[in-house]
């Protein structure tokens, strides 16, 4: 007789607490047919390093689980989440537009994670920046050109999967397009068909025919192929759109299911079922609340469901036996990255930067650090132009300002003399960055603006200014140089 808890539990990617060994039970569900465990920046030990992870994720691999990570690089990292992403980010590389070169960052990025214990990496972003509105994509897409997108999705998948590291080309069928964060609520793809299928698919099209191992779901709903259900619940998305239309027979594996587009409306284990129906392969649900009460009771939804003939045994055991595969492929002879410094993600990252205008100091500067509450995918990772150019620049003062901060105009009164340097993100989102731009440059005609996002109006930036294309540590570094060359 099948045993369906296995079949259920291999479908299931929970995340854990710990950052050197992985709670017991882990290994206990494991045994049992576990599929894997995604890793957060609450797994890693910033003291520990690299070699820290590799030594949690060795004992994860040898009970046979698939390790996977979100890794974009830019504004979204795990592994270098207490001092900012040492890679690019895609808005950077997409600025560029040289796919050899996003090719052989992904290769490095691939490297480095192989070296980690990684199999699995939630990239490349292959959504399309088409709405300057949206909370949660911005610097983290390629740009807003559908063919831009697939060139940079098809290297990125193309690199990163050289060392055996699966790629994750997400968000399907797209969320670039949408207003709103679907970790907070149910954000909607409101447009036609013909425009979804011109604008939406062409980067998950480069992906597939490039081998991309894994496509990830948006919780999103799109009225224009699903009416009543969330992109990762529908079938017609899914199985319809993706696996019949698309021609992909990868794992599809859903967005986090903690995400309040999913645990705020149907909650975890409906949200399994009527995943895994729908044609989902692997179910991620890595919050902070994770554990094995919920693992357990969202494999128990799957056997019920299948026992009480709302969910195929075929189609759970289709399920388990992508992840098996992706699971096998990942153990399989790659190339070995021997860690050399990497020289690709350098040069991209000083090609990326760039300054418009009078942007050399002469002096150490104020720097005014605008601050904006993190989104939810990227979480609390330092960021901004401050602490690079104090680095470099011993003297320089750095103030962070919110919204409820002293009138920029006091700040600047108390330090006359100095030119300053404003340091910014998410104006689309708190416009209240953009007035005070506004008020300090009326005083300081020559302030430099470094924007650490895309998209800012001209007005903003003004005419001094750099552009960091994200928020990555790579490209404030990159940016200090700008600033204040060594």
């Amino acid at each position: 007789m099948t045993d369906l808890r296995s079949l259920a539990l291999t479908t299931l990617f929970p995340g854990f607490v710990g950052t050197t060994v992985p709670p017991s039970w882990v290994g206990r569900l494991a045994a049992d047919g576990l599929g894997g465990v995604v890793l957060y920046g609450r797994n890693i030990d910033p003291d520990l390093g690299d070699d820290g992870v590799a030594e949690l994720t060795s004992s994860l691999r040898a009970a046979g689980l698939l390790v996977a990570i979100d890794e974009e690089g830019g504004d979204v990292t795990r592994l270098d989440a207490a001092v900012g992403s040492s890679l690019p980010g895609n808005a950077a590389l997409g600025a560029l537009d040289d796919p050899a070169l996003t090719e052989e960052v992904a290769a490095e990025l691939g490297g480095r994670l192989r070296r980690c214990g990684i199999d699995l990496n939630f990239a490349p972003v292959a959504d399309v920046d088409t709405n300057a509105e949206n909370p949660v994509i911005g610097a983290r897409s390629f740009g807003a050109d559908p063919e831009l997108v697939s060139r940079h999705v098809a290297a990125f998948v193309t690199g990163q999967q050289r060392h055996g590291v699966a790629a994750t080309a997400k968000h399907f069928p797209g969320h670039g397009g949408t207003s709103e964060d679907s970790h907070l609520t149910v954000p909607v793809l409101d447009e036609p068909l013909d425009v979804i299928r011109r604008v939406e698919l062409p980067p998950f099209r480069a992906g597939i025919k490039t081998d991309t191992k894994v496509v990830m779901t948006a919780h999103v709903r799109v009225p224009a192929l699903d009416s009543d259900e969330l992109g990762t619940l529908s079938r017609p998305v899914v199985t319809g759109l993706l696996r019949d239309t698309l021609g992909f027979d990868g794992v599809v594996m859903t967005d986090g299911l903690d995400m309040r587009a999913i645990s705020g409306t149907v909650g975890h284990a409906e949200a399994a079922v009527l995943a895994v129906r729908a044609g989902v392969d692997a179910l991620c649900v890595g919050g902070d609340t994770t554990g094995p009460e919920l693992v357990e009771t969202m494999a128990d939804a799957l056997v019920d469901a299948v026992r009480s003939g709302r969910l195929s045994e075929t189609r759970l055991a289709a399920a388990a036996r992508r992840v098996r595969a992706l699971r096998a492929w990942s153990r399989g002879q790659f190339p070995v990255s021997d860690g050399a410094v990497a020289e690709a993600t350098a040069r991209a990252t000083h090609r990326a930067v760039r300054a418009i205008g009078d942007v050399r100091l002469t002096g150490p500067p104020l720097v005014l650090e605008l601050q904006d509450p993190p989104s939810i995918a990227a979480g609390e990772v330092p960021w901004g132009i401050g602490m690079p150019l104090a680095a470099r620049l011993p003297g320089t003062t750095v103030i962070r300002l919110d919204e409820d901060g002293p009138p920029v105009t006091e700040v600047l009164a108390t330090h006359s003399g100095r030119r300053v340097v404003v340091s910014m993100r998410g104006i689309h989102r708190y416009p209240w960055q953009g007035d005070v731009v506004t008020r300090a440059r009326r005083e300081r005609p020559d302030l430099i603006v470094v924007e650490h996002d895309v998209g800012s109006p001209r007005e903003v930036l003004g005419p001094h200014h750099v552009l960091a294309f994200g928020a990555s540590r790579a490209t404030a570094e990159a940016a200090a140089e700008e600033l204040w060359p060594r």
